[in-house]
C-alpha cells in the first residue's frame, strides 16, 4: 500500500521502525536535519554522542549485544571520517551495523563541495556494502537491502550516504516488509563426514568464535561438546561464548595465550573451528595453525563462503550460520571419546594454574596487585556482569584472569581499536540498564573517547570505568623496550586526574593506589551506580614497570639489551 507523500527523512525513519530499530546513536549535523525532525515524533531513541568515533563504537557494541544492526547517524566529511574507526571495527569483528552519513546536495556533487567525500571509495574496503540513496522513492528498498546485507552470511557494516536535498524531497512510496536474515546450513553429508573425522581422532579440540551466535546456539554447541567429551576453547575476545566456569572450557586462543593451550592447539589432530575467521590474533601470527595448509586436520565452519579457503585449506569447509550448525551438531550421535576424555580435565587444570596469581605479585612488594583487583571484581559482581575493554596491555588482566559468565558478557574489539572501552560500556548500560557493566580502560585508551562519559551522565548509564593509569602507552612501550631497549620515545603520558574528571562530568570518582583499597572502592561505585544511575570511575595508579602478568619492563629491557650485546 502506497503511503501519502512523505519527506525522505520521514520515509527513512518509518523504514527503520519497520525493521525493528529502537535505538540509534550519532552526532547531529545540518546535512540530515530532516531525519532528526522525523525522529522527534518517533519511538526510536536517538542517543546523542560527543564524537562520531564514540557513536560508531556504541553502534558496534549494540550490534554485538543484541544481534541486530547497530544504527549510527553522522554528518558528512569530518563526521564520516571520525566514524570510520567504528566501521572498520565492525567489519573485522563481523558485527551488524548500518552507518548513515549526511551528504552534500546532489546539485553540488563532484565539485569538492564543503565536506564532500565519495563514500563508495572511502568505505569500499571496510564495509560489506556502500551506497548512496539519490531518490527518496527508493529509500525503503535501500534500507531493506542494508539490513539484509548487514545480517546475512558473515555479518558486518553497511554504509549509506544521504544527499541533503534527497531527504527533503517528497515522495509517495510503499514501505517494505521487515528484513529476514539468511544463513546457510550444513548438509547431512557434511555432518556425517565431520562425525567420521571425530570418531577417528585422538586429540580433537573445539574452537569457537565469530559473530551470529545466539543463546540457543551456545547451548547446542555445549551439548555437542559434552556428549563427545571435547575440550572447548574460544578465540580472541569471544571468551563469552561459553561460561568460563564450565568444565569443558579450557581458555582463550589469542594474544598472550597460555603456552600449554597453544601446545594443545598445535598438537591437535582434529581442530573443529566453528565461527572464527582464524585471523592473525587467533592463530598467533599464523603459527599455531600453519597457513595455508594446517598440520592439524581442520574442520572450518563459517557463515561466509568467501572466507572459507581464503587463508586455510581446511579438510572440511562448511558454510553455515552458527545456530544452524550448532543445532545439527547437537543432534549428532556421540562417538567413542575414550581416547581423549581425560584431556578435558587436564586442560581445565592447566587453565586454573594459568589463572593463578602471577609471580610478580607473590612477594607482596607491589602496592597495587592487579590480579587481586580482578579477583575482587569477580567476587563482588554478578555472573552476568558485562566487561568491556579497548586495546592495550591492560586488557590482559581481564582476558586472562576474569571468568566471563557466558553469552554477551564480553565486549571488546578484535580489530585492536583503541578508544572502544568507554563507548561500549556506556552503550551496554543504555541497552541493558539492569545489568552491571564494568569497563577496563587504559590511560591512553581512555583519553581517546573518554568524553562519552558525558553521554553516560545524560542518559543515566551507570557504568563503572576502571582506568589503568601507568602513565604510558604500555603496549608500545613494551615493544619499544624489546626492540630498542632503554630508548624511550613517544610513549610517556602526562595524565589528568581521571577521578576528578568523572566528578566534573557528574559522576563519581576515586583513586586507588593500594590493593586493600580497591574492594571498598568498588563496593562504593556499585552502590553509587545502582542508586544514582550515573557513571563511576576508579582510577588505578600503579607502577608502569608491571607491564604484563608475565614480565616487567625491566626484565624485557634487560633481556633485549643482552641479546643485542651478543
Amino acid at each position: 500500500m502506497t503511503h501519502p507523500s512523505r519527506s525522505g527523512g520521514q520515509i527513512l525513519v518509518d523504514a527503520l521502525k519497520i525493521h525493528g530499530v529502537d535505538t540509534a546513536f550519532g552526532v547531529p549535523g545540518e546535512s540530515y536535519l530532516d531525519v532528526l525532525d522525523a525522529l522527534h515524533e518517533s519511538s526510536i531513541r536517538f542517543v546523542i554522542n560527543r564524537q562520531e568515533g564514540g557513536a560508531a563504537f556504541m553502534a558496534d557494541a549494540y550490534g554485538k549485544l543484541t544481534g541486530k544492526p547497530g544504527i549510527c547517524f553522522v554528518t558528512r566529511g569530518p563526521g564520516a571520517t571520525n566514524a570510520s574507526i567504528g566501521v572498520h571495527t565492525a567489519f573485522q569483528d563481523s558485527t551488524p551495523m548500518i552507518l548513515f552519513i549526511g551528504q552534500v546536495g546532489s546539485d553540488f556533487m563532484d565539485r569538492e563541495a564543503f565536506q564532500e567525500v565519495d563514500y563508495r571509495r572511502m568505505f569500499g574496503q571496510m564495509a560489506k556494502w556502500v551506497a548512496q540513496i539519490d531518490r527518496a522513492d527508493r529509500i525503503p528498498e535501500y534500507i531493506a537491502r542494508a539490513f539484509q546485507v548487514a545480517t546475512s552470511g558473515r555479518q558486518g557494516p553497511v554504509v549509506l550516504a544521504l544527499p541533503e536535498d534527497m531527504l527533503i524531497t517528497q515522495a509517495a512510496v510503499a514501505d517494505t516488509r521487515r528484513y529476514q536474515p539468511v544463513q546457510a546450513a550444513p548438509s547431512q553429508r557434511q555432518m556425517d563426514q565431520l562425525r567420521t573425522m571425530l570418531a577417528g581422532a585422538q586429540r580433537p579440540l573445539l574452537l569457537l568464535g565469530g559473530s551470529g551466535w545466539t543463546e540457543a546456539a551456545c547451548a547446542d554447541i555445549l551439548r555437542f561438546a559434552e556428549a563427545n567429551a571435547l575440550p572447548v576453547a574460544c578465540e580472541f575476545r569471544y571468551q563469552d561464548l561459553v561460561d568460563n566456569e564450565h568444565p569443558h572450557y579450557i581458555g582463550d586462543v589469542g594474544i598472550g595465550i597460555n603456552p600449554k593451550l597453544a601446545k594443545r592447539v598445535k598438537e591437535a589432530d582434529l581442530l573443529i573451528a566453528i565461527g572464527p575467521r582464524l585471523g592473525e590474533m587467533t592463530t598467533s601470527g599464523y603459527s599455531i595453525i600453519a597457513a595455508p595448509v594446517p598440520q592439524q586436520q581442520l574442520v572450518h565452519i563459517h557463515p561466509s563462503m568467501e572466507e572459507l579457503g581464503s587463508v586455510y585449506q581446511a579438510d572440511l569447509m562448511i558454510a553455515s550460520g552458527m545456530p544452524q550448525a550448532a543445532q545439527m551438531l547437537a543432534a549428532l550421535a556421540p562417538v567413542d571419546s575414550t581416547a581423549w576424555r581425560a584431556s578435558v580435565e587436564e586442560a581445565k587444570a592447566e587453565l586454573r594454574a594459568w589463572q593463578g596469581k602471577p609471580a610478580i605479585f607473590q612477594d607482596g612488594s607491589a602496592p597495587l596487585d592487579l590480579w587481586q583487583v580482578v579477583q575482587d571484581i569477580d567476587a563482588l559482581t554478578p555472573r552476568d556482569t558485562i566487561i568491556t575493554n579497548g586495546a592495550g596491555n591492560y586488557a590482559t588482566w581481564a582476558h586472562r584472569f576474569h571468568r566471563y559468565g557466558g553469552m554477551r558478557t564480553q565486549l571488546a574489539p578484535t580489530s585492536g581499536a583503541m578508544g572502544y572501552s568507554v563507548p561500549s560500556g556506556v552503550a551496554a548500560k543504555i541497552v541493558d540498564p539492569a545489568r552491571t557493566v564494568i569497563t577496563f580502560a587504559g590511560d591512553g585508551e581512555y583519553m581517546m573517547n573518554g568524553q562519552e562519559l558525558a553521554t553516560a551522565v545524560q542518559y543515566n548509564a551507570g557504568v563503572i570505568v576502571i582506568v589503568f593509569n601507568n602513565q604510558m602507552f604500555g603496549t608500545i612501550r613494551m615493544h619499544q623496550e624489546r626492540e630498542y631497549p632503554g630508548r624511550v620515545s613517544g610513549t610517556t603520558l602526562h595524565n589528568p586526574d581521571f577521578a576528578a574528571l568523572s566528578v566534573a562530568y557528574g559522576g563519581q570518582g576515586e583513586v586507588v593506589e593500594a590493593t586493600a583499597d580497591f574492594a571498598p572502592a568498588l563496593q562504593r561505585a556499585l552502590a553509587f551506580t545502582r542508586e544514582r544511575n550515573l557513571p563511576a570511575v576508579i582510577e588505578l595508579r600503579y607502577d608502569g614497570n608491571l607491564i604484563t602478568p608475565g614480565a616487567t619492563l625491566e626484565t624485557i629491557r634487560a633481556t633485549a639489551a643482552a641479546a643485542k650485546a651478543k
